[in-house]
C-alpha cells in the first residue's frame, strides 16, 4: 500500500518520504502562491483560478488572500462560501464546506495529527481525519478546528475558539476546548443587531 493510500484510509502513513504525496503539495503550493499574487480586483480571474485549486467548487465562492491548502483537491466547497484573510486547510483528509459558509480571519482546518507518541511522530508520521462542515455555518476569526471534526449546519463557532468534538446543528459554540452554549432559535431571528 502506498503512503497516499495509507492516507486516504485514514492509516498512519509518511507523508514526507512519498514522491508522489511530495509532487502533490508542492503543485498546490505554488497554485496557492499564484492565487495569493493575483490583482484583488481580478475578481473573475480569481474565482476561476480557484477552481484550478479545489477539488469541487460551488456558485459564488471567494477566498482572501492570503490563502493555503496542502492538496487542493481534497476539499469540496458548496455554494455561497467566503473566506476571509489567512485561511489555512491541511486537506489530506478530506475537508468538505456546505453552502453559504462564511468563515473570518486566521481560521484554520487541520486534518493532519501525529501520533502522541515520539518514536512514531520523530519519524514523521501522521494521520488524516476529514472535517464536514454544514450549510449556514458561520465561522468567527481565529477558529482552529481540528482532524475528525464535524460541524452541522446553521451554527455558529465563536472567536478564537478550538474545535476537536463535534458541533451538533442548529447551536452557538464557543472556547478552548469549543461547547456548546446554546441553541439558535427563532428569536435570534428577531432581534435588531443595529442598536
Amino acid at each position: 500500500m502506498t503512503e497516499k493510500e495509507k492516507m486516504l484510509q485514514q492509516k498512519l502513513y509518511d507523508p514526507n518520504n512519498d514522491a508522489e504525496l511530495e509532487k502533490e503539495r508542492v503543485r498546490c503550493k505554488k497554485l496557492c502562491q499564484e492565487y495569493n499574487s493575483l490583482p484583488i480586483e481580478d475578481l473573475d480571474r480569481r474565482h476561476a483560478f480557484l477552481k484550478t485549486i479545489l477539488g469541487e467548487s460551488g456558485e459564488n465562492v471567494h477566498i482572501e488572500s492570503d490563502f493555503w491548502c496542502d492538496y487542493g483537491y481534497r476539499m469540496k466547497v458548496g455554494d455561497n462560501f467566503y473566506a476571509n484573510h489567512g485561511l489555512v486547510v491541511l486537506d489530506g483528509g478530506g475537508v468538505r464546506f456546505g453552502c453559504n459558509v462564511f468563515i473570518a480571519p486566521s481560521c484554520g482546518f487541520h486534518t493532519a495529527g501525529h501520533p502522541i507518541d515520539s518514536e512514531r511522530r520523530n519519524q514523521g508520521f501522521e494521520y488524516a481525519y476529514p472535517i464536514l462542515v454544514g450549510d449556514n455555518v458561520w465561522i468567527g476569526a481565529g477558529v482552529q478546528v481540528m482532524p475528525g471534526v464535524t460541524i452541522g449546519s446553521n451554527v455558529v463557532i465563536g472567536g478564537g475558539s478550538v474545535v476537536v468534538k463535534d458541533i451538533p446543528s442548529d447551536s452557538v459554540a464557543v472556547g478552548n476546548p469549543c461547547k456548546v452554549i446554546r441553541r439558535i432559535t427563532e428569536e435570534d431571528a428577531k432581534k435588531n443587531w443595529d442598536k
